[in-house]
């Protein structure tokens, strides 16, 4: 059975920092190519950073470059994303991807909320 856990989410504060993590099972892990997206209220999901299978590429929304981070460890089947300088724009459900192909995978999703 496939499994994307979603952890890490919560209230920050403006200028805060978070990290996401997203534990995989169910499937080969390091095969699939995973991403980060986010849902805020109203609007349509977004994708937030992706990044290979073995980890050589990642790529960012232009609104979190410079301060988001996204990695991988295959060894664990965990896919994590550093959250830094958060805005309260970045409020949203995120939600974690695997792709690989046809295959596609979704977590149930964390809430960030960054308010003073």
């Amino acid at each position: 059975q496939v499994q994307l856990v979603e952890s890490g989410g919560g209230l920050v504060q403006p200028g805060g920092s978070l990290r996401l993590s997203c534990a995989a099972s169910g499937f080969t892990f390091s095969s699939y190519a995973m991403s980060w997206y986010r849902q805020a209220p109203g609007k349509e999901r977004e994708l937030v950073a992706v990044i290979t299978s073995y980890g050589g590429i990642t790529n960012y929304a232009d609104s979190v470059k410079g301060r988001f981070t996204i990695s991988r460890d295959n060894a664990k089947n965990t896919v994590y994303l550093q959250m830094n300088s958060l805005k309260p724009e970045d409020t949203a459900v995120y939600y974690c991807n695997a792709q690989r192909w046809a295959s596609k995978y979704w977590g149930q999703g964390t809430q960030v909320t960054v308010s003073s």
